[in-house]
């Protein structure tokens, strides 16, 4: 049985990890009888936003481990402990958390930095050739963790693919309900809400996400 990391980044679209995309993976890793443990960051949100408004919230301030918990219902552990040979693979859900939590792409672009905890985990999983998928605005993060020439996608936003192949990546524009697969460095992204109007296309493609995952881990 396939033993997987789910990095989390909060709870919720604008601030944290998408909740459809966390829990379709979820899912679709437990339908395909794979074992998982999530696990987030201690560390505060960069920015709390009302889900109502879309408006940021100042004055609030919320942990992204504490927040991440929701998702995985206590069942979180934190980054930290993440040991990379205890898991066959590793998939970072999207949402904004992947982009202003777990990285500054949100903030610096091209410029961007990922979190240093996230970068030692993500590398650890590249450089032993252990499969990884990223969904939605993860796949930003992808060139920092493989290098020049890496294929992956999240959709076909020209700005963001546009950066995406400033800092390397080899952008593939792609259907809301498909993947874009890089062979040779087992990684695997999807567009899902990047493009997505409804729950179901979202889960199209990250059901094909978790599939290929698992056939690279087997």
């Amino acid at each position: 049985m396939a033993n997987i990391a789910v990095v989390l980044s909060g709870c919720g679209y604008l601030d944290g990890a998408e909740i459809y995309e966390s829990v379709i993976t979820l899912l679709a890793l437990d339908s395909n009888d794979a074992k998982y443990q999530c696990f987030a960051p201690d560390i505060n949100l960069v920015q709390v936003v009302n889900h109502i408004s879309g408006e940021p919230v100042p004055e609030a301030s919320r942990n992204v481990l504490l927040e991440s918990a929701r998702l995985a219902r206590g069942d979180i552990k934190e980054l930290s402990e993440l040991n990379p040979d205890e898991f066959d693979a590793l998939i970072f859900p999207g949402g904004f958390g992947a982009a202003k939590n777990l990285s500054t792409f949100a903030v610096d672009g091209v410029d961007m930095k990922i979190l240093p905890q996230v970068e030692r985990v993500a590398k650890a999983f590249a450089e032993a050739g252990k499969p990884a998928g990223y969904v939605c605005i993860a796949p930003t993060m992808i060139p920092h963790i493989y290098g020049a020439g890496v294929k992956c996608t999240i959709g076909d936003n020209r700005d963001v693919a546009g950066a995406i192949e400033s800092m390397g990546g080899q952008h593939v524009n792609c259907a809301v309900d498909d993947v874009v697969v890089d062979e040779e460095r087992k990684v695997v992204s999807t567009p899902a809400y990047m493009l997505a109007g409804r729950i179901s296309e979202a889960a199209t493609g990250i059901e094909k996400l978790v599939r290929q995952i698992l056939t690279w881990a087997d």
